[in-house]
């Protein structure tokens, strides 16, 4: 199964996800010297070393996919049976632990080929294979991690041969198998265990289901120009003619966001929203109604309380009694900016309503939120976003992007030309270290949208950096997905802000997934506690809101002018702008999260709605459910969205106590990150990570000051 970690970006500053192999194929499921600036090698690599799968879709058919699938199963199958023949007596570190860990390695290795390409190959009949190839496989992984022949086996190791000789990460390989054998129900009777496995299955497929059926969403609206009123005339001119002369607007981020920041006309912003709101409402919410019931009885069976429990017990947070008192409290913290922002933002739209002629309700609308956020910053803070994004063409903030993660973490990317993708605008580039010349992996950048691809911003991991089989280690390869507007013939491709920071954001997940350096594949890249996952990447957004790297992925498209230095002061003033309003909509979806999975069954319309309401004064819009779209809840974040403020503690902490005192492109404090944060992985316990890297166990200040806050 995938962890699907993505924003419901109408909600959020950015779309910041990540999309990893959770090993259901475990026995139990899981979940220096700096380089030259500006240095980008380009090379041609017919055959990248290292890549062990196929990602040119475009040669491959549904049959290839089908067999491909079968074949895997049918050698993971034989592997298994092996582990579990084993009698007692005999079971040694090599013919069991050893054995199952090249077994995860192998199953996500082989098997991202197989079931990455439902989100990102261009022929449909080749996308649903690859669902279908997906069900297959976590069907097989469900019966795989239900097996209590090869949990006896590893339990049997430890009570007879013992972990003493272990080294570290060893010992936890052993103590994790063992942990997540019980959290599966293989200490319990075998009808409790066929039940728990027939869930596991259900859930598995329901949530294929919901993400296919978000990724071939196709939703479309038409508008008249005096519709759009108030975009930008390059937006305009993108657009496709539609139905009877009508511009044609997808839901798709290039679209959605502009418009519901940028529109002057009411009625269009409110279709925009409510659209998005609705996106897969009819088939999506009973899937999801039906997987919260699911989980709770699931967690029942076990001898948890309720899902939430049973989720938390292995994060940061270890119950729901903590995650509440944290949101609760920061909630508390922020209601009274929240006031403040409201009224200024309903001065605002009084102002344009007695302008434009409209009705004023006196009131904030739903679909008003991320207007008059954008107005705020605009006019409060003389941010003009349009002037900004002028100066963020894609290739400039790559390139500057690219220089200041090589300096930083002391890597070196190299373009490989002529490389197999899955389309003509996906880029492989692979890293190495730029003081030893090792190779530590490569990535792909898949940046702009198209029908059927994966809809959000998020990293897709490929194969684990871990120690193979025959003893050497295997590199890192991940995919990065995003959906930024497309070129034209006139103008390059163009980020505001908000999309440079999400760029920013992503990248930091792909460098935690290449840096990493674990032995094993359970432990490798962002297989960390779900509640410290975002934490690195959070702590190099704040890169985007500071003079040098800005002025380092900055050029006019037209003039090559870096960003002058009045836009990057407004920026750093605008960045606590909209504090309240955004982290309590943050708030909004952590609290339904872990309303619906510590009741155990909802109306999630209703629910949704109340919970709004309750936090926020705002109703969202009728028969509009915007679960039903947000994809966390079907794909591996559940009980856990909490975890995106949660991380930022740990986030604003390591950069205010180290990086900002000692320097934001310091290559030695950005070595010491990179051996002590993204080098371990999940070898070791996040708070000891921490630790490591900060010399003491982190405190909350820097969060609240980031927040508009006192500590």
């Amino acid at each position: 199964m995938k962890l699907r970690l993505v924003i419901s970006a109408a909600l959020c500053r950015h779309s910041a996800s990540l999309l990893s192999h959770s090993f259901n194929s475990l026995l139990f499921r899981l979940p220096a010297c700096p380089p030259s600036r500006h240095f980008v090698v380009t090379s041609t690599m017919p055959a990248p070393q290292g890549i062990n799968g196929v990602f040119d879709f475009r040669k491959i058919t549904p049959e290839d996919i089908e067999k491909q699938t079968d074949a895997l199963i049918a050698k993971q199958r034989s592997a298994y049976n092996s582990v579990g023949s084993l009698p007692l007596t005999r079971v040694t570190y090599e013919n069991v632990i050893k054995q199952l860990a090249d077994l995860m390695t192998e199953r996500s290795t082989q098997g991202s080929p197989l079931d990455f390409p439902q989100h990102a190959a261009v022929d449909k009949a080749v996308r649903e294979a690859s669902s279908k190839a997906e069900q297959k496989l976590e069907e097989f992984d469900v019966e795989m991690s239900m097996r209590k022949d090869i949990f006896d086996r590893v339990v049997g190791f430890k009570d007879s041969v013992g972990i003493d000789g272990l080294t570290t990460e060893q010992k936890r390989l052993v103590e994790k198998l063992i942990l997540h054998g019980k959290r599966n129900g293989l200490h319990l009777s075998e009808e409790i265990q066929q039940e728990v496995k027939k869930i596991k299955k259900r859930m598995s497929e329901l949530s294929i289901k919901f993400q296919r059926n978000l990724n071939e969403d196709n939703t479309k609206l038409f508008f008249t120009h005096e519709e759009l009123a108030g975009m930008p005339e390059d937006f305009i001119d993108e657009l496709t003619q539609g139905e009877e002369g009508k511009l044609e607007v997808t839901m798709k981020y290039p679209h959605l966001f502009p418009i519901t920041k940028k529109c002057h006309v009411p009625n269009t912003r409110r279709l925009m929203v409510t659209a998005s709101q609705s996106k897969c409402m009819e088939e999506n919410t009973p899937i999801l109604e039906e997987l919260i019931s699911l989980r709770q009885k699931q967690a029942e069976l076990l001898g948890y309380k309720n899902h939430a429990h049973y989720v938390l017990e292995e994060r940061m947070a270890k119950n729901p009694e903590n995650v509440d008192h944290f949101l609760t409290n920061l909630s508390e913290k922020l209601q009274p900016l929240w006031e403040d922002e409201k009224v200024v933002m309903l001065k605002f739209k009084k102002e344009e309503c007695e302008k434009y002629n409209y009705e004023f309700n006196g009131q904030l609308d739903f679909w008003d939120l991320r207007y008059y956020m954008n107005q705020v910053e605009e006019k409060m803070y003389a941010v003009d976003q349009n002037e900004v994004r002028q100066y963020f063409p894609l290739e400039k903030v790559t390139s500057g992007l690219f220089d200041i993660y090589q300096t930083l973490l002391g890597l070196q990317f190299t373009q490989v030309t002529d490389a197999d993708t899955w389309h003509d605008d996906v880029k492989l580039y692979r890293v190495t270290d730029a003081q030893s010349g090792e190779n530590l992996g490569y990535f792909f950048l898949d940046l702009y949208p198209r029908d059927g691809k994966f809809g959000h911003a998020a990293i897709f991991p490929l194969q684990p950096s871990c120690v193979g089989a025959d003893g050497s280690r295997q590199v890192a390869v991940c995919a990065m997905m995003c959906n930024f507007t497309k070129p034209t013939k006139d103008k390059p491709a163009l980020l505001d802000h908000s999309e440079v920071e999400s760029y920013f954001h992503e990248f930091g997940h792909v460098m935690h997934h290449i840096c990493s350096h674990a032995t094993f594949a359970m432990f490798a890249g962002t297989h960390v506690e779900r509640d410290f996952l975002e934490a690195p990447s959070q702590m190099l957004e704040n890169w985007v809101w500071e003079k040098e790297p800005l002025t380092l992925m900055s050029g006019h498209y037209e003039t090559s002018k870096t960003l002058p230095d009045e836009i990057v002061d407004k920026l750093a003033k605008s960045r606590k702008a909209n504090a309240g309003g955004f982290n309590l909509r943050q708030i909004i979806l952590g609290t339904f999260d872990q309303t619906i999975h510590t009741r155990g069954e909802a109306d999630t319309k209703a629910l949704f709605t109340q919970t709004y309401k309750d936090i926020m004064g705002i109703e969202p819009i009728p028969n509009t459910n915007m679960p039903a779209n947000f994809g966390h809840l079907a794909g591996g974040y559940d009980a856990q969205y909490y975890g995106y403020l949660w991380s930022e503690v740990f986030s604003m902490d390591m950069y205010e106590s180290c990086f900002k005192k000692q320097g934001i492109l310091n290559p030695e404090i950005g070595a010491k990150y990179r051996q002590s944060i993204l080098q371990p992985g999940g070898s070791k316990d996040a708070h000891d990570l921490l630790r490591d890297f900060l010399g003491r166990d982190p405190t909350p200040d820097a969060f609240l000051r980031s927040k508009g806050l006192q500590p």
